[in-house]
């Protein structure tokens, strides 16, 4: 696989040479550079096709990401001073794109896992779940189950996870609800009778 990542490299990078500013190609490097984890690669790219092209909510997204996974692996101090930009990445992208389902669950994250003395806030986790929640019931349903995970309310994960996995039945939906069984609630009994329905 990552023969294959730096075979493509090599192509998108000649390419960029004769196309300095081909959306795709720094988009497609952006995304390889983020697949090895190489974060400073991926934020470059990302941050040209932003600034080129500011109107575009994933191009938002996609920086915010690659700013905050590296914030995740950076010193506290250092991630610190990252955390302005990553929430204003991916608040922008949510405002270009009212229908853009990736950037608002970002924001649940975000919001859920800062602390609130710098930004975290159950309350606005809450308010992306619920705009998640009119654009697809079980990515609301499954945000909404993650917020009670993160707050240690299984039970009321449980509920949210159960409608979830009602409408979505995938793959996702069920991992989630068994991951729930297994590990939070500790109920074996409850987590092998999801897979056996689930694997009918």
């Amino acid at each position: 696989m990552q023969r294959k990542y730096n075979d493509a490299e090599k192509v998108f990078n000649e390419h960029l040479k004769s196309h300095p500013n081909h959306s795709k190609t720094l988009e497609y490097l952006g995304d390889i550079a983020g697949y090895q984890k190489k974060w400073d690669e991926a934020i470059t790219n990302y941050k040209k096709l932003k600034n080129s092209f500011p109107k575009v909510a994933n191009y938002w997204y996609k920086y915010g990401g690659a700013l905050g996974m590296k914030a995740k692996e950076s010193n506290k101090f250092k991630a610190l001073g990252m955390i302005d930009e990553v929430e204003e990445s991916f608040l922008t992208a949510a405002k270009l794109d009212a229908k853009h389902v990736e950037s608002r669950w970002a924001l649940v994250m975000l919001y859920i896992e800062l602390p609130g003395i710098i930004g975290g806030s159950e309350k606005k986790a809450q308010k992306y779940a619920n705009e998640l929640m009119i654009l697809s019931k079980v990515d609301g349903y499954l945000a909404k189950g993650y917020i009670d995970v993160y707050s240690k309310r299984y039970v009321k994960a449980e509920i949210n996870y159960k409608k979830a996995h009602e409408i979505g039945n995938s793959k996702t939906t069920f991992e989630k609800l068994y991951d729930l069984y297994l590990n939070n609630l500790k109920d074996k009994a409850k987590a092998n009778k999801l897979k056996e329905q689930f694997e009918k």
